[in-house]
């Protein structure tokens, strides 16, 4: 599975709200709502929350093994 858990944090640490992600940079509401539930996403929209927070892929993300 994979966990979008790290990404609050790191908004958190970048001073970026989620109102921001929508507003500012016009990110799709619905694409926050997927990183919630730790749906699927593009790797495209991986980079882009890259760029916005200036920061690496595993400040976002991480591979949780099943079963742990």
């Amino acid at each position: 599975m994979i966990s979008y858990a790290r990404l609050w944090d790191t908004m958190r640490e970048k001073g970026i709200s989620q109102y921001a992600l929508i507003k500012t940079y016009h990110i799709s509401p619905a694409q926050i709502t997927r990183l919630k539930r730790n749906e699927s996403v593009s790797t495209h929209t991986i980079e882009v929350f890259c760029e916005i927070l200036d920061c690496r892929v595993e400040d976002i993300m991480e591979y949780i093994k099943n079963g742990t």
